[in-house]
């Protein structure tokens, strides 16, 4: 099953791109989950904050690869232990589901709407992450659901 991460904005540090890309690499075609790759879309500030959010909602939903189910990672979601975040993407997969999209906003969220349309809301819990920090500990998520679904002892309860 193909995952993309799907942000508003650039990458900007250096250590969570180095992040990105050690999980990317290790995520390949073959394995239960993978390939991972990395879509950003542009950040453009619209008149008021949800405007912005409409705005960096659509783009968002463009971005998303056809037929995909869509995760948006919101502090509104829900949390999961990475046993049943791994459970629910391999049951996609058993399901024949080709593409996951998980969906980072912009500085002022997701809209209702955009939530509204999600498969899945996640949680890394009630406090607010920085975007690119969100990015790397989706893809090292997404890395250990991978692990988990294919018997690897990278992640130990």
């Amino acid at each position: 099953m193909r995952l993309t991460i799907i942000a508003v904005g650039a990458l900007r540090s250096a250590p969570c791109k180095e992040l990105c890309e050690l999980y990317s690499g290790r995520l390949r075609a073959g394995q239960p989950l993978g390939p991972l790759s990395f879509k950003d879309v542009a950040e453009r500030k619209a008149a008021t904050p949800d405007k912005q959010k409409e705005e960096d909602g659509s783009r968002l939903l463009a971005a998303v690869p056809p037929g995909a189910r869509t995760v948006v990672l919101d502090e509104r979601g829900k949390s999961s232990d990475s046993r049943s975040f791994a459970a629910t993407l391999g049951r996609w997969r058993d399901e024949g589901l080709r593409d996951a999209a998980f969906l980072i906003g912009g500085a002022e969220g997701h809209s209702a709407d955009l939530r509204g349309k999600a498969d899945l809301l996640l949680s890394f819990g009630a406090m607010t992450w920085p975007h690119d920090l969100a990015r790397a500990m989706i893809a090292e998520q997404l890395y250990r659901a991978n692990c988990i679904l294919s018997g690897h002892p990278y992640h130990r309860d």
